[in-house]
C-alpha cells in the first residue's frame, strides 16, 4: 500500500524545524505529515568544534549567549570529546551534542552549516572544521601544508597568542572569553559560563547537605588535583594539610575534599594527616568514583572553592562559587572569576607563567603559594556570609 507523503519531505534541504529528525515524532501521538503545531524554525545552523580540555569546554559555554545575540533564530550543535559531552547536559542554548567519534564525524560531514566555530588550535579539530560543508569557518583551520592557521582575520590575535610567548606570557591582559568572542566575531558582554544542574541533581545536593549537616556552616571545598599533564598545577598534600589546619580553629567552617578517580589516594592521605585535629563531621572526603555529574554535585555543595587553575576551577566558576584560585605555570590574565573570588599569583617570579609540564627550578611557584592569604580570604568570606545572615534576621 502506498502512503502519501507530502512533497516537502523529499526536499534535500530537509524540514525547517529544530525538532524534526525524520525518525519519529518529537512528541508522542503527533503525525508529522500533518501541519506541525510545534514547529520551531531552524534559522542559522551553527556548529561549535571544541575538543580541548574539559575545563575549556566549560569556559566555551560563555560564548553561547553571544551566539544567540548574533543569530537569535539558530540551531546550535556542538561536537566535543566523549568525556566532556555531559558537561552540556540541560544547556538551554545547545540543541544537539555530538561525541567525537567516527559516526558523529560522518553525520556532521554530510550536513551543511551556515557557520562553523572552531575553538581549538589542534590538528584534528582544524582538519575536521576544514572538511565540513560550510563557507564560513571561524577560529582555526588547517593549511595545505598541514599547519594550524587562523580561519578568519578576526582570529589573528588568538592565533598570535599561540606563537608569540611575549604576547601570551607578558603583554596580554584579556580574558580567554574575550579573545574567543573576537575570534568568532561575536558580540562580547562578559557573559558567564552555562553549567546546568537537573532537578534530580538539585535534589541530590539538598539530600547531601542535610545528611552531612552542612546547613548553617560555610562550606570550603578543596580541588586537590589537576590534569596529569601538568602536575605543577596542584598544591602538595602537605600544603593542603597546612591550609586546612590553619582554618580548623574556626567552628563556622567545614571542609570538603573534592576530586576525581585520580585523586582518590591523594584525598585519603590528606584526610589521614588531618586526623589528629579531630574535625569529625567538619571534614568530608567526597566520593571520587561516582562519575562526572556527581562530581559536579559535590562541588556544588561548597560555598567557597580553593583551587589551582584546573577543570575543577572552571566548574566552580560555572557553578557561581566564590573562587580562590592560585596560579603559577598558567596564564592568570586569561581567567575571569566574574568578581567572585580572588586570584593568587606568584610575586616577582620571573619565569611565571611558563606552561612547562616540569619545572626546571624545583617547584618554585608551588612553594610560593600564599597559604596565609588564602586562609585570610576564607575567613573574610565567612565574616561576610554571617554578617549577611545576621542582617537578614534582624
Amino acid at each position: 500500500m502506498n502512503e502519501h507523503i507530502p512533497q516537502r519531505f523529499f526536499d534535500k534541504n530537509g524540514i525547517d524545524c529544530k525538532h524534526f529528525n525524520g525518525y519519529k515524532p518529537c512528541f508522542p501521538g503527533l503525525d508529522c505529515t500533518d501541519a506541525c503545531q510545534r514547529q520551531e524554525p531552524i534559522g542559522t545552523r551553527v556548529l561549535i568544534v571544541n575538543l580541548d580540555a574539559m575545563g575549556d569546554v566549560v569556559m566555551t559555554t560563555a560564548q553561547l549567549a553571544g551566539i544567540k545575540r548574533q543569530w537569535p533564530v539558530s540551531q546550535v550543535s556542538w561536537i566535543t570529546r566523549a568525556n566532556a559531552v555531559r558537561l552540556l547536559d540541560g544547556n538551554p542554548l545547545v540543541d544537539r551534542v555530538f561525541a567525537w567519534d567516527d559516526a558523529s564525524r560522518l553525520v556532521l560531514q554530510q550536513q551543511r552549516f551556515d557557520v562553523v566555530l572552531n575553538a581549538d588550535k589542534s590538528l584534528d579539530a582544524c582538519a575536521f572544521a576544514a572538511s565540513l560543508r560550510c563557507d564560513d569557518v571561524r577560529g582555526f583551520t588547517i593549511s595545505d601544508r598541514g599547519q594550524i592557521i587562523p580561519a578568519n582575520p578576526a582570529a589573528a590575535y588568538n592565533f598570535r597568542m599561540g606563537i608569540d610567548d611575549e604576547l601570551k606570557f607578558r603583554k596580554n591582559t584579556r580574558s580567554g572569553q574575550d579573545i574567543l568572542a573576537e575570534s568568532w566575531e561575536l558580540p562580547y558582554d562578559r557573559d558567564g559560563y552555562i553549567l546546568m544542574l537537573s532537578d534530580e541533581e538539585k535534589a541530590f545536593c539538598a539530600e547531601r547537605r542535610a545528611e552531612w549537616k552542612l546547613d548553617g556552616r560555610v562550606v570550603v571545598g578543596f580541588n586537590t588535583g589537576c590534569s596529569e599533564l601538568f602536575p605543577n598545577k596542584k598544591m602538595t598534600v602537605e600544603q593542603h594539610v597546612q591550609l586546612i589546619t590553619a582554618l580548623a580553629g574556626d567552628p563556622r567552617l567545614c571542609f570538603l575534599l573534592l576530586g576525581g578517580p585520580e585523586d582518590t589516594e591523594r584525598n585519603a592521605r590528606i584526610a589521614s594527616l588531618l586526623e589528629p585535629l579531630e574535625l569529625g563531621d567538619r571534614l568530608i572526603s567526597t566520593p571520587t568514583r561516582e562519575g562526572l555529574r556527581r562530581g559536579i554535585c559535590y562541588e556544588n555543595l561548597a560555598d567557597v572553592i580553593v583551587t589551582g587553575d584546573s577543570f575543577g576551577m572552571h566548574l566552580a566558576i560555572g557553578l557561581g562559587k566564590h573562587v580562590l584560585a592560585w596560579f603559577g605555570l598558567s596564564c592568570w590574565e586569561e581567567i575571569d572569576l566574574y568578581g567572585r573570588g580572588r586570584k593568587f599569583i606568584p610575586d616577582g617570579l620571573h619565569c611565571a607563567p611558563c606552561w612547562k609540564r616540569r619545572c626546571p627550578y624545583g617547584l618554585e611557584c608551588i612553594a610560593m603559594i600564599d597559604l596565609d592569604g588564602i586562609a585570610g580570604e576564607v575567613r573574610a568570606f565567612a565574616d561576610s556570609r554571617y554578617a549577611t545572615i545576621a542582617k537578614v534576621r534582624s
